[in-house]
């Protein structure tokens, strides 16, 4: 499969997305990055999961300098396993689902490592709730068929990855960064919710 062909099944994927600025820079990287797995009939559902280890290595060591570097890594994988399916051709509604619930367990654990850098677990808890309220209203409203929330907002989550980055950094220089961090995430995760809430409102109201 070459790179337009790609282009043109990920964007029939996800609703006829215009791939453009940022996404198209990501899918330029993740086809380079997948096609000699491609050919070494590596599984998408590996990527997937091998996401989740490292997730899970976030928790157990937040405290590293490496568990930056295993953030990092969760988020590639997570990143290029749908690229894969599409170049290999085996996209699946059992690969699509596996991938979403993957992707929750993901960001338990990151954050949970930041519980262990001292941040409030009550807070994180909202955080988090917030966060799945926000993707299981967009994955439930493509459902129904309503195509108008198909919003960016300021909350997607390679945000939420990057302030967990910068909260597992900051914990380095000072130990209660982390916790500040935390608050200007729930401010942006709460917007982030309310911008797909009144997305979906609207679309319903017509």
């Amino acid at each position: 499969m070459d790179r337009d062909s790609f282009f043109s099944s990920w964007s029939n994927l996800h609703g006829e997305t215009e791939i453009s600025g940022f996404v198209r820079g990501w899918l330029k990287i993740s086809f380079f990055l997948v096609k000699p797995l491609a050919k070494a009939r590596i599984s998408p559902n590996l990527l997937t999961f091998l996401g989740l280890f490292f997730a899970i290595l976030v928790w157990g060591s937040p405290k590293s300098w490496a568990a930056f570097l295993f953030l990092f890594i969760s988020l590639v994988f997570d990143g290029i396993d749908g690229s894969l399916a599409i170049i290999r051709k085996v996209t699946s509604n059992q690969g699509a689902v596996i991938d979403s619930v993957v992707d929750r367990l993901s960001e338990v654990f990151w954050a949970l490592a930041l519980v262990r850098l001292g941040a409030s677990a009550k807070t994180i808890f909202v955080i988090v709730l917030f966060a799945f309220t926000q993707e299981y209203l967009r994955a439930r409203a493509a459902g129904l068929g309503q195509r108008g929330i198909e919003i960016v907002t300021i909350a997607e989550r390679p945000v939420r990855a990057i302030l967990i980055m910068i909260a597992l950094l900051a914990w380095h220089f000072n130990e209660n960064l982390p916790t500040a961090i935390v608050y200007l995430w729930l401010a942006i995760q709460s917007t982030g919710l309310f911008q797909v809430t009144r997305a979906l409102a609207k679309n319903l109201s017509k």
